[in-house]
């Protein structure tokens, strides 16, 4: 792991200066992962430096060494005048986010040896971030998001803990989506079963409400489905990215 990025400013100067153009890192967790997947952290605070440390003992000794050095302990009351809901964990970092061009590159590069996931549309905050985590977790090439979702908005980011910083994550048209088979999921597509992924398949999934776009439905190669006990109307989003990529990790895929 590389040494992070401390400034060598006030923790509170610097963190006031580049709260507006950073990514906010609320809690532990996303913290640590942001860490593991080299991301350029600017600033970390927390109110009770010997906890966060003993927490990072217990749950990632990976990263102790370098939360040691970046971490700088403020007053409570300041530390929640910064975060606007802080994590039970008390700790909170900003970090540099990757460029859009580093995105584009990793989500429009060939071959790929992993699926982009494509969110048409999205309109919750939290499965927007847990399709992230599923992601990372998967090794999938990216997430883009359709439509207004901001996938780095701060609540995606900690609903996805910080693994923003483990695959690609951008906001593009459906005219813009990488190359690819699109395998697009809908009730009346193929049993998804009967289906083989290819490890550059562009994976899309509707909004929680009105499902899939008529744009995103014609660029579609393919409908899937997955199986669903008769009158079940729908599964949340983030189950059925799950159920997807565990059936092509399950038949060829895997992750890294």
């Amino acid at each position: 792991m590389t040494a992070p990025h401390r400034s060598t400013a006030h923790p509170l100067g610097t963190w006031r200066r580049l709260a507006e153009v950073s990514v906010l890192l609320d809690g532990f967790h996303a913290l640590k992962h942001a860490l593991r997947f080299q991301a350029r952290v600017e600033v970390a605070v927390t109110a009770d430096r010997r906890a966060a440390l003993a927490l990072a003992d217990e749950l990632a000794p990976d990263v102790r060494n370098v939360l040691e050095a970046l971490l700088a302990e403020i007053p409570e009351d300041t530390y929640r005048s910064l975060v606007p809901r802080p994590h039970p964990t008390g700790i909170a970092a900003l970090a540099a986010r990757p460029s859009r061009a580093a995105n584009l590159d990793t989500l429009r590069r060939t071959p790929r040896t992993a699926p982009v996931v494509v969110l048409d549309n999205p309109r919750n905050l939290g499965n927007a971030g847990a399709v992230i985590r599923l992601a990372a977790g998967f090794g999938a090439t990216g997430v883009v998001t359709t439509g207004t979702l901001d996938p780095w908005h701060p609540t995606v980011v900690r609903g996805g803990a910080g693994l923003h910083f483990a695959t690609a994550v951008e906001r593009l048209s459906v005219a813009e989506l990488p190359r690819g088979p699109v395998f697009a999921l809908d009730p009346e597509g193929d049993d998804i079963r009967t289906l083989k992924l290819p490890d550059d398949a562009v994976l899309a999934f509707g909004s929680e409400r009105t499902g899939l776009s008529a744009e995103l439905r014609s660029r579609a190669d393919h409908l899937a489905a997955l199986p669903m006990r008769p009158q079940v109307s729908s599964y949340n989003l983030a189950t059925s990215v799950a159920m997807t990529l565990y059936h092509w990790s399950a038949t060829g895929g895997a992750p890294a």
